[in-house]
């Protein structure tokens, strides 16, 4: 197994995103309000007895929104310097704040390929120790199928199938063909399915099981 996933990308991305001294408020905390076309006026709400859990659950919520519907896994491995001149891209919070985010849109997604990126992100280092034991997606789909009978392996191979949330990041699918072309045997046929409804992928493991 492994923690990293939707959830683990969610943290590293609010994590960033708190070092660069955005907050990110709950919905909970404040009322908006339209006072003339096109502009709004944000009071804060005081809610006493609101746990941190609570608050936390709120954050990741929003920051999940914005993951995955502006993150973009990037097409070979992240490194700084190559996305240092990104373009911004904006995303609006529902208090209105607009947030801009550039290379953080690539280099969280490919936690999910290259790990050890985690502890270049501020408020992850608690979980360097880990890194040495935990595998980028290619390897743990190859380390699955691997341990399945030889006889449906190839079939495994050309039917791998995205599903959830996360998977909805764009170019997931694209990213993940070419690492696994490049690391699986040359006997395998490799083929990453995923549906072009972004409702039916996020929720194809429930659509399955019912």
């Amino acid at each position: 197994s492994s923690p990293i996933g939707g959830d683990f990308l969610t943290d590293c991305l609010l994590k960033s995103l708190e070092s660069k001294g955005i907050k990110i408020k709950p919905r909970y905390s404040f009322k908006r309000k339209e006072i003339r076309p096109g502009e709004f006026q944000v009071t804060d709400v005081d809610v006493p007895n609101t746990t941190e859990s609570y608050r936390l659950f709120c954050q990741r919520m929003i920051v999940s929104d914005v993951k995955d519907s502006i993150c973009r896994v990037p097409d070979t491995p992240y490194d700084d310097k190559s996305y240092s001149n990104i373009p911004m891209t904006s995303y609006e919070l529902p208090d209105g704040q607009m947030l801009e985010i550039g290379a953080d849109r690539f280099k969280v997604p490919d936690v999910m390929f290259n790990p050890s990126i985690v502890q270049t992100i501020p408020g992850m280092e608690i979980y360097t120790d880990m890194l040495p034991s935990v595998r980028g997606l290619p390897n743990m789909v190859i380390e699955s199928i691997s341990k399945c009978d030889v006889d449906i392996r190839r079939e495994f191979y050309s039917s791998i199938l995205l599903a959830g949330g996360t998977s909805s990041m764009q170019q997931l699918k694209e990213r993940l063909e070419k690492d696994l072309v490049e690391e699986s045997p040359q006997s395998a046929r490799v083929k990453v399915l995923a549906s072009g409804n972004t409702i039916e992928r996020r929720f194809s493991v429930w659509i399955g099981g019912s």
